[in-house]
């Protein structure tokens, strides 16, 4: 095998899965792993021989209590975008792209400017009241929520069930859930679903233009549409907040290139953003399986292989050594443009998630100058495919006010 491929948790180029390793959930990752940013881009644009089709199956074999929770609702997910290797592909992303264009993401900035501005205002008089205030649920959470449900045409409504639907089915199709655990989440799953399965039939009906209305125009049928709103819903906002929640922390931390100060300038909050993008993505690996013999470089890989793309640094496929908060390797940079993707499938709201990142981080540090970082190791989202800290929380330094 050659240098750019080797098993999650391993520095030799082997094939075959690694042994039980010490941290949680580095062993249970049985897939190819490929780092080389030139292989991994040919891999994504070699969609016939490399499928989509893992993308979105659960890493973990979901048991029996938790599939009888999702029968009972009629979940269901076919294939319909990012893991679709069909030829309706490219019509259904055609729709889809028609509510991401630049004009139209550029149309948003106000709109983003105006809900940070008010998050951040709000976290400030919480800073005041109570001395201190977590920045991922006071500015990271909700104004992506809010920009992807407008942006899509559909009701602003139900967001803190949004946001933990959104993590809980994260966890349960790219974590390690255990069988309990799988129970807890799949109940969530599907309270999501039936909640998704009724905006789906109310959006076919409503005045206007949405997302729904215009994948129904187009011919999907509603499972079709829950399919894709599933994960849309989740993607579009979720790991966004996860880029901003990473990017304030490591400019806290003081370990990203720029300090706090600096970022609430424009250019500054866009260069931190970008450099977190390109060294701590939130979302670091994504999955492959071959269709079929192939090679990849100069590797003869067996059709059925699944592989996992290294986007940016991640725990995953970082060495066991040395064990940090943060991510092993995060200062060597991907290129910017691996880092959504490439080719067919590359993400649609790439431009919208590095302008909200952007704006939120700016107006956060313009609004609240004087704070530091009152917890240095927070507890870490750690999943195969998402990465970010659970909780920015923040103090005003000694005599320090707003």
């Amino acid at each position: 095998m050659s240098p750019a491929f080797s098993p999650a948790g391993s520095a030799e180029p082997l094939i075959e899965s690694p042994e039980p390793a010490e941290r949680p959930g580095q062993a249970r990752c049985p897939y190819l792993v490929v780092r080389d940013p030139e292989v991994v881009k040919e891999a994504l644009h070699r969609p016939s021989d490399f499928s989509p089709a893992n993308a979105l199956i659960a890493v973990t074999p979901l048991a029996g209590p938790a599939l009888r929770v999702l029968q009972r609702i009629g979940f269901a997910l076919p294939p319909v975008l990012a893991s679709n290797d069909t030829d309706t592909h490219a019509g259904i992303r055609k729709v889809v792209a028609g509510y991401f264009t630049p004009a139209k993401v550029a149309a948003m900035e106000p709109r983003i400017r105006e809900l940070v501005r008010e998050a951040a205002g709000n976290a400030a008089g919480q800073l005041e009241q109570s001395g201190q205030v977590d920045l991922v649920q006071a500015v990271a959470a909700f104004p992506p929520a809010v920009v992807m449900l407008e942006l899509l045409g559909l009701p602003i409504r139900d967001l803190a069930a949004l946001k933990k639907w959104g993590l809980d089915s994260m966890e349960l199709f790219w974590g390690w859930p255990g069988e309990e655990r799988q129970l807890e989440l799949a109940r969530s799953a599907a309270d999501f679903y039936v909640w998704l399965r009724r905006l789906v039939a109310e959006s076919e009906a409503a005045p206007g233009r949405n997302l729904f209305k215009s994948l129904s125009e187009h011919g999907l049928s509603r499972p079709e549409m829950c399919s894709l709103g599933y994960f849309l819903l989740i993607a579009g906002q979720e790991t966004t907040t996860q880029l901003i929640s990473t990017t304030l922390f490591r400019l806290l931390e003081g370990s990203a290139p720029l300090e706090w100060k600096d970022a609430a300038s424009e250019d500054g909050s866009r260069s931190v953003v970008r450099h977190v993008l390109t060294t701590e993505s939130s979302v670091p690996t994504w999955r492959r399986v071959a269709a079929q013999d192939t090679l990849l470089g100069e590797d003869l890989i067996p059709a059925g292989t699944e592989i996992l793309l290294e986007l940016t640094a991640n725990h995953i496929t970082a060495p066991a050594e040395p064990s940090l908060p943060g991510t092993p390797g995060r200062d060597t940079p991907s290129p910017l443009g691996l880092v959504f993707g490439s080719g067919i499938h590359r993400c649609l709201g790439a431009k919208l998630a590095e302008l909200e990142a952007s704006v939120t981080v700016q107006e956060t540090a313009a609004a609240l100058p004087g704070i530091r970082l009152l917890d240095h190791e927070p507890e870490w989202i750690r999943l195969l495919s998402f990465q970010a800290p659970r909780t920015v929380t923040v103090v005003n330094r000694p005599g320090e006010r707003l």
